[in-house]
């Protein structure tokens, strides 16, 4: 598995893997499918590029399988922070540890840009697996926000969690 910074050719792959993951997880992301599915490959080319936001993707035989996204925080009080978003790895991958190496890759960048000090994190309070991964990379729970997220008549509560690096 090859673990990289995501380049505008991957653009339509993201899209791809974005489209599942909203789909599949429609809880788990703030944007929902009907938001993203019109979105062309371009959008993606061009938040590549963001000098504040960082896209890691795990490719396995140039199959893009997994994916995070890791965000500086631009304002003066608070760019000692970053954030990750929109961790998703395919069903037919899960298990093999590949979301472990994606965030670890997430939170080693986070930590080498130079006055990060911190990275936090949002998960569905249901999302035990995941906050399990979280917990054990480090990231401690904040608070909670309740009625966080609102899929159709349904509520999802998310948990904040933040790993320091100092």
């Amino acid at each position: 598995m090859d673990i990289r910074i995501l380049e505008p050719e991957d653009a339509e792959a993201y899209r791809k893997l974005r489209l599942e993951a909203l789909l599949n997880s429609p809880e788990a992301f703030i944007s929902s499918y009907d938001e993203v599915k019109n979105n062309s490959a371009d959008v993606y080319k061009v938040r590549f590029q963001s000098d504040n936001a960082y896209n890691f993707g795990a490719f396995e035989d140039n199959q893009l399988i997994g994916v995070v996204t890791l965000v500086r925080e631009t304002k003066v009080k608070i760019d000692h922070r970053t954030t990750v978003y929109a961790v998703y790895v395919t069903p037919y991958k899960r298990g093999r540890g590949v979301s472990k190496q994606l965030l670890q890759t997430a939170i080693n960048h986070a930590n080498s840009i130079d006055g990060v000090e911190q990275v936090c994190i949002s998960v569905v309070t249901k999302n035990d697996t995941a906050k399990s991964l979280y917990y054990a990379l480090g990231f401690v729970p904040f608070g909670t926000h309740k009625r966080a997220v609102k899929l159709g008549d349904t509520y999802y509560d998310e948990e904040h969690m933040v790993l320091f690096f100092q």
